[in-house]
């Protein structure tokens, strides 16, 4: 294929996803592979008790990831990008984006790490009779309504980040169903939030001297392949400030990171799961049927397709493995060292494999945040050794792989032990896999099932919603199922890593440990987040 007259005739498909640490955008050809990527790192912050990103941080972040794309377009092609044949937007699920009637933010992004929403989840739960997580939107608005702030009379939208982005890009206000699953609870049978539950939603805030018209302020619901809008010309500008890029190119429904996860890996028919793990990890398992109770440990969200999958969400994953690689990176610096950060997490990973099937007796919580699959509202970061434990890297690292799996590993059971959910098939992507046979291999001992990565699962979310994308543009009337398994997976097998039998002993073991220490983390909590 002539790739250069391919992105000069408009051909190519844009997927941009905002992650967590990382707002990746992709470019991709008829075949699906990636022909250019660009992206912009970045943080949250945390201000007035809450996790946040700034809306400089948001816009910003786009176009500066979408610039280093259309450089590197133009650096190994000769090509400038001015047309596309569609676009997908996908970003980090949940919290909640509130605007005024003049589109003005009138409170800033509460991300999903947030956990100040717990009264609300809680009287939620119980009137719904259906899970609502502390970081769904619902939760967030109704914790408003409780708390009497100033921006609830003022709501005039609500949406996640990518349906914000979309909108910004096309003037619609739509997102798609899987990221709409993690706004408010969906009627499966019709595709469309639940009315029933929308009549409880709004008696409950009148009785808070609170009148909401719940459908006034919520996107609309699309499934994929539909069409969701077109670039207009202010959307074009914000993309891409130069002036380059066309307005008029179709977009796909806005869609959250485990729904381009599940597209990403091929995880969207029943009896599939995923795990997608990075600074927080989720499993997603597409059921064939409803749950037979409610557990606040797990989240009922949707596919893309509009499919009904159970979620064990975790907030906390590598992030404290990622700070002790800093530590270690001072201390080459302080040797005289130079450090290439992919070396060095390569060996802190691959040494994992060296150390005892039980880490030694150590024990550690990368509770960066709060976790409430564990009941923690607020997170601290720990490390716990006895005089006995053996005390080396390898347990130490291997101590800290395990904990960025422990939280997921009690929500897995309750799917498992009580619910009775089978997978045949679980497949793993993310940063937590990079090195290889590492996170594959003890994710297959956590979970004690077959784990399979792919080649193309680094690329992502971002690659997954490219690939919502051109089923917008190219679906040929298939299921997405269909589209997947036909043309984007069809010469696409991975590499299966089985369980070992000591391996998931000793994290069986580990788990011990790591439910019984749950009390020293929440004294390690008490003492450092004493009001």
């Amino acid at each position: 294929m002539d790739v250069k007259k391919f992105i000069e005739d408009g051909k190519g498909i844009l997927g941009i996803e905002f992650g967590s640490t990382r707002i990746k955008a992709v470019l991709i050809d008829d075949s699906y592979a990636v022909i250019a990527e660009g992206g912009k790192s970045w943080e949250n912050r945390y201000e007035n008790d809450l996790f946040t990103y700034s809306l400089d941080d948001i816009y910003g972040g786009l176009q500066a990831a979408y610039k280093e794309l259309k450089e590197n377009v133009q650096n190994k092609y000769g090509v400038k990008l001015t047309n596309l044949a569609g676009i997908g937007i996908s970003a980090m699920m949940h919290g909640l984006i509130a605007l005024d009637k003049d589109d003005n933010l009138l409170t800033p992004f509460r991300t999903w790490r947030n956990t100040n929403t717990g009264k609300a989840s809680e009287i939620l739960t119980k009137e719904f009779n259906y899970n609502i997580p502390l970081r769904w939107s619902v939760s967030h608005i109704y914790q408003g309504v409780l708390d009497g702030e100033d921006f609830i009379p003022q709501l005039s939208y609500a949406t996640t980040l990518a349906g914000l982005i979309h909108y910004r890009l096309t003037g619609k206000k739509v997102l798609g169903v899987g990221d709409a699953s993690g706004m408010f609870p969906i009627d499966i049978a019709n595709g469309d939030f639940n009315n029933e539950m929308i009549d409880k939603f709004e008696k409950l805030c009148i009785a808070n001297g609170t009148t909401i018209k719940f459908r006034d302020y919520m996107p609309k619901i699309l499934t994929a392949g539909e069409n969701a809008g077109a670039l207009t010309e202010e959307g074009a500008k914000l993309l891409d400030p130069s002036g380059a890029l066309k307005a008029g190119i179709p977009l796909c429904p806005p869609e959250g990171d485990a729904g381009t996860g599940m597209v990403a890996t091929n995880s969207v028919e029943k009896r599939t799961g995923n795990v997608s793990a990075g600074t927080s990890i989720f499993l997603m398992a597409v059921l064939e049927k409803d749950l037979k109770k409610v557990h606040e440990e797990l989240d009922m969200v949707t596919t893309p397709s509009g499919d009904l999958v159970a979620m064990v969400h975790c907030n906390n994953c590598t992030s404290d493995i990622n700070a002790w690689a800093n530590i270690f990176k001072e201390y080459s610096q302080l040797m005289g060292e130079q450090v290439d950060m992919n070396k060095l997490f390569t060996a802190l990973y691959s040494v994992a494999l060296e150390g005892d099937k039980d880490c030694g007796k150590l024990l550690s919580y990368g509770y960066v945040s709060g976790e409430p699959v564990t009941g923690f509202s607020d997170g601290c970061p720990i490390f716990v050794r006895g005089a006995d434990s053996t005390f080396n890297l390898a347990n130490f690292m291997r101590s800290h792989i395990y904990s960025a799996m422990g939280a997921l590993r009690v929500g897995m059971d309750i799917l498992v032990e009580e619910e009775g959910v089978t997978l045949d098939k679980l497949m793993g992507h993310g940063g937590f896999f990079k090195t290889p046979k590492v996170g594959q291999s003890l994710m297959a001992a956590a979970m004690n099932t077959p784990v399979t990565t792919m080649k193309t699962a680094g690329e992502g979310g971002a690659w997954g919603i490219a690939l919502l994308a051109a089923y917008l543009v190219d679906g040929q009337n298939l299921t997405l199922a269909e589209y997947l398994d036909k043309k984007v997976f069809a010469n696409e097998n991975g590499t299966t890593l089985n369980s070992k039998e000591d391996d998931v002993i000793g994290f069986n073991k580990y788990m011990e440990k790591y439910k019984a220490g749950l009390t020293i983390e929440k004294a390690a909590t008490t003492l450092y987040y004493k009001k």
